[in-house]
């Protein structure tokens, strides 16, 4: 049986066609398989989990916590979506997993990361990210009202938008160095993360050793999954 991969769905209501995909997704493709991770980034965004009173969330919760009754399901933090907690994980009939983790598929030990903090190039991110992760600016957060949540991750939304504009593609990329870094802690010789929406499979040679990274694919015009035997792991489109 195979273990499934998934990051970056950005699922929102007005991507109606990506949230189909993945609900047929969860009732076909993924139903055989011994284990589903997702690596993050499977909202465009989450406010926190007293939003799950609208509909739309409510489905996708609903949706996993029928899929999470036969298959085990993992969901790792991305950074759209890392104020998702207990809750939401408890509704959707997920278990939460940190970044990074390392896991054994089929004997062989296999680090996942949603990847963010490979991107060390990118330092007002980097910057960003160890602010908005910290238990103070959360807690302060999650204590204002929902609405204003909402309001003010748009604002933001759109700033992370208008710099992407400006930075150039290396810088917002994974760093290589930051990888071979994580394959060295580690001591493992297979990664998979997810955030750049550049899928590929990568080779890298650190001490001597051969490692492979798999980088998962977005959901923006159309599903995919990595899928991991004993023998290899292999990207699958079309979900």
């Amino acid at each position: 049986m195979s273990a499934l991969f998934i990051s970056d769905l950005h699922l929102c209501a007005s991507r109606p066609q990506i949230t189909a995909a993945f609900e047929a997704f969860l009732r076909g493709p993924a139903r055989g398989a011994a284990g589903l991770y997702i690596l993050g980034d499977l909202f465009e965004y989450w406010a926190g989990d007293d939003d799950l009173g609208d509909p739309f969330n409510a489905r996708i919760a609903g949706a996993l916590a029928e899929y999470g009754r036969a298959v085990p399901t993992f969901f790792m933090h991305g950074n759209r979506d890392f104020l998702i907690g207990d809750a939401f994980a408890q509704a959707a009939g997920l278990t939460l997993i940190a970044d990074p983790l390392l896991i054994d598929i089929h004997g062989r030990p296999t680090l996942l990361m949603h990847g963010d903090t490979l991107c060390t190039d990118d330092l007002d991110y980097q910057r960003f990210r160890s602010e908005v992760r910290s238990p103070e600016w959360t807690a302060a957060f999650l204590a204002t009202p929902l609405a204003e949540r909402k309001q003010r991750i748009e604002v933001m939304r759109m700033r992370s938008e208008a710099m992407k504009q400006v930075k150039s593609a290396s810088i917002m990329d994974v760093n290589a160095g930051a990888v071979e870094a994580a394959f060295r802690r580690y001591g493992c010789d297979r990664m998979i993360h997810g955030h750049t929406h550049r899928p590929a499979r990568h080779e890298h040679v650190v001490d001597g050793r051969r490692c492979e990274r798999f980088v998962l694919a977005d959901w923006y015009e159309d599903g995919s999954h990595l899928a991991c035997t004993a023998g290899a792991c292999k990207p699958v489109t079309g979900c």
